[in-house]
């Protein structure tokens, strides 16, 4: 192998004391340790992080040591939720920069790599088999890569002929076509994957088209891959960031932008979206999220909050149902800087409250929003319309209404 020899900063320490090692173990965690696992997992990585700003070398051993730890600690644990997975993603993702940027010598990287094959291989969850997809940049050269990919090729175009008798499931098949990809092997990549269309596969083909700059091409690829077994998420995040290193920002905003960073509350995937498009002003990303969830208006009055929109927040607050909680929350955050919006707040929170929306509801939510209003209402100047206002809203509801029996003597109407 004809590789230029990268001269290390230092000798690979192993005397370094790991203060996971003594928690991340064989049989550490029980069935029900999910959550504990997890954070045991999340302060590992955050160790190792610590170390590798000042002693980079030692900490790549530590993120192989702690990545062979993984799955022989979790085995035993419920993984159902999917939590305890994401966790481990999170974790390889988090760890594979730190090895691959570790000045050491081409012998030592091999070591690091045989050691991190072999707990791939000894996987049977699979927990760790993300750590596949970044083989390539494991190698952290061209020469290595071409090595790894050399060694591993033959077994997988065998794992993906057409010929059944021949065919099958190989650990090392994304970690192959990494490493070509790597190698800049791209004509070897398309004619492995000549008799597939599993997308965890042929991903591998769009990157080689967007690597040889063929970035329409590696689009209508993509886009011809979709289908009833294809992750659309994953497609329309990799079509977006083959536009983005092409410095095509708009088109990858317009075609993909605002599908492919979807999180678990509407506020943290507008934080998403502005976050990946800071030349985009904040106000059009949130009104084009706004127009593509029609009936969901009101899921976007916090987003429309922290940017300082306040009449956009009550609008949408008004639009379409909106967590009662939340809206009180603000009511009662901004009574003394934006009265007028924490007034309005606090009503659409007593309107969604009559008309039974929110969850796990009690008295105390009620009183909640109602004190938040009046305060409001006190700073502006009109308490007495205000309460009339209440009052109106609260009459519309059946008389054994929750919302009527708890503010109906403070209104008058029991």
């Amino acid at each position: 192998m004809s590789s230029k020899i990268v001269t290390p900063r230092k000798t690979i320490a192993t005397a370094h004391k790991w203060v996971f090692t003594s928690r991340i173990r064989p049989n550490a965690f029980s069935w029900r340790s999910s959550s504990a696992a997890a954070t045991r997992i999340k302060e590992a990585v955050a160790e190792i992080q610590r170390v590798a700003r000042t002693d980079p070398v030692t900490a790549a051993e530590g993120a192989v040591r702690l990545i062979e730890r993984l799955s022989p600690a979790l085995e035993h644990v419920d993984s159902s939720s999917g939590a305890l997975g994401s966790a481990v993603n999170r974790a390889i993702e988090s760890l594979v920069p730190v090895i691959s940027s570790a000045s050491v010598s081409i012998s030592d990287r091999e070591k690091w790599l045989e050691r991190l094959y072999e707990a791939h291989a000894a996987d049977r969850i699979p927990y760790i088999e993300t750590l596949a997809d970044f083989w390539g940049e494991l190698c952290a050269t061209r020469e290595i890569a071409s090595a790894w990919a050399d060694r591993m090729i033959g077994i997988t175009r065998m794992a993906l002929s057409p010929d059944k008798t021949l065919r099958g499931h190989y650990h090392g098949t994304s970690a192959c076509l990494s490493a070509l990809l790597r190698a800049g092997r791209y004509e070897e990549i398309e004619s492995v994957l000549a008799h597939t269309d599993f997308w965890h596969y042929k991903c591998y083909a769009v990157k080689a088209l967007a690597a040889q700059l063929r970035h329409d091409d590696a689009i209508a690829l993509a886009d011809s891959l979709r289908g009833h077994w294809t992750p659309e998420g994953a497609v329309n995040r990799l079509c977006e960031r083959i536009l983005l290193e092409a410095g095509r920002v708009g088109e990858a905003y317009q075609r993909f932008g605002l599908i492919s960073h979807t999180q678990s509350t509407y506020l943290a995937t507008f934080r998403a979206v502005a976050k990946v498009y800071p030349s985009i002003p904040r106000e059009r990303i949130l009104s084009d999220l706004i127009e593509l969830s029609p009936g969901d208006e009101g899921k976007w009055f916090t987003a429309a909050k922290e940017l300082k929109l306040f009449d956009l927040a009550l609008k949408l607050a008004e639009s379409s149902p909106c967590d009662p909680k939340t809206l009180t929350r603000a009511a009662q955050a901004h009574f003394d800087r934006e009265p007028k919006f924490a007034e309005g707040a606090g009503l659409a929170a007593l309107r969604w409250l009559v008309l039974d929306f929110g969850y796990e509801i009690t008295s105390l939510d009620v009183w909640g929003a109602y004190h938040a209003t009046i305060r409001a209402a006190e700073i502006l100047g009109h308490v007495d319309k205000t309460i009339a206002n209440i009052r109106e809203l609260v009459q519309g509801e059946r008389p054994d209404g929750f919302v009527r029996q708890i503010l109906g003597r403070e209104l008058g109407l029991s």
